[in-house]
């Protein structure tokens, strides 16, 4: 295998989430999906299947397989640390789901194998890396808004047992709408502003049991052990701040808010949870009055919209060219260690420090071109 070769890819956790990431993992020309594995070995089979996967069984198919470099971690949260330990373990680098963890000592752990046998971990979410975020990103550090001052985030609805027919793990320590959503919204937020200095939270939990609502567990009880409504408030290490609303309590379907605003303006992104989406630049008013009707302006898009797989594609990249990838593993532990911490708050009911630092991530090239074959075919 020489440095200008494709990258090996390794998926383990054949379950709803696989499809999103092996739709492109298996059309980016610099990587090659060779092998599936899940503790269902007939889903890894199924799904080896209809991509075209010549490696199929359970997770040691993936680890035990010479060809993979990188393990996509895609398993319930609760298993994102042992499988990531175990990929690494097995001379892999990773690239796991968010959240990098579901607490900050196993964590750690994962990132300090990684150091220790110089390998790489990069963490969801991916979406950030999509032209919708990284063209509001440019605005932003372009002067858009002047002096970027605060944010307002948000997402609520009736919550995932409405449409997944497994939710349990969605409720259970490591899931609830702060670490199941929230990382969408913190890492834009780190993205943009750097490190989380302390958080302040509120939460609660409007139902002790819920119900599977589709496929062929429906009406099968599950008990909930996380909030599933929470409130935050969120200092930043430059002196920004963000409230945050994250729920699975609520009747309207609100997705995707967030805005920044600064001293000459307030930016409206897209949803943190897609690629793409229209970007609205709204600038101070030019005279006095009542607003009815506030007008802006749209920021042109720039880049290639993909899906789930585009952090995977730039590890990989960034493994072969010997920079940094974007979507480290110590971003997504900054991210876990603030969802912690809040947490954290709102059981103490004051504000928590979060310790951790991370930088601010790097931006996406504007001509970043997902499907280009940059790396040559593997040589084996």
């Amino acid at each position: 295998m020489t440095n200008s070769s494709r990258v090996g890819v390794g998926v383990i956790g054949a379950g709803m989430i696989s499809d999103h990431y092996l739709d492109n993992l298996t059309a980016f020309p610099d990587l090659e999906v060779v092998a599936i594995g899940d503790i269902d070995p007939d889903r890894a089979r199924a799904s080896a299947e209809k991509y075209r996967i010549p490696t199929s069984g359970a997770p040691d198919a993936v680890l035990d397989h010479a060809d993979v470099e990188i393990v996509v971690n895609l398993t319930i949260p609760a298993a994102h640390a042992p499988v990531s330990l175990a990929a690494i373990t097995a001379g892999k680098h990773v690239w796991t789901e968010k959240p990098l963890a579901t607490d900050r000592t196993s964590a750690r752990q994962v990132l300090d194998a990684a150091r220790a046998a110089d390998l790489r971990v990069g963490c969801a979410p991916d979406t950030i890396l999509g032209p919708g975020f990284q063209t509001a990103k440019r605005a932003i550090q372009a002067g858009a808004i002047g002096t970027p001052l605060s944010a307002i985030t948000g997402m609520q609805y009736q919550g995932p047992d409405w449409a997944h027919p497994n939710p349990d793990f969605l409720f259970a320590p490591g899931g609830g709408p702060l670490f199941d959503m929230g990382p969408y919204y913190f890492s834009g937020l780190v993205h943009l502003f750097g490190s989380i200095e302390a958080v302040a939270a509120l939460g609660s939990t409007a139902f002790a049991e819920r119900s599977v609502r589709v496929g062929p567990r429906t009406g099968e009880s599950f008990p909930v052990g996380v909030a599933t409504h929470v409130n935050v408030l969120t200092q930043f290490i430059g002196g920004q701040t963000a409230q945050s609303t994250l729920s699975f309590d609520t009747p309207l379907f609100r997705h995707g808010l967030f805005e920044v605003s600064g001293t000459e303006g307030t930016l409206v992104l897209p949803d943190p949870n897609t690629f793409t989406g229209e970007v609205r630049l709204y600038r101070p008013l030019a005279s006095l009055g009542m607003v009815n009707e506030q007008h802006y302006e749209v920021v042109p898009e720039v880049g290639v919209v993909t899906n789930r797989g585009l952090g995977v594609l730039d590890m990989a990249r960034a493994i072969r060219s010997g920079r940094p990838h974007i979507a480290t593993g110590e971003l997504g532990y900054h991210i876990l260690d603030t969802l912690v911490s809040v947490e954290e708050a709102i059981v103490r009911h004051e504000h928590v420090a979060v310790k951790s630092r991370v930088d601010v991530p790097p931006m996406v090239p504007a001509d970043f071109e997902p499907f280009a074959s940059t790396l040559g075919e593997r040589v084996r």
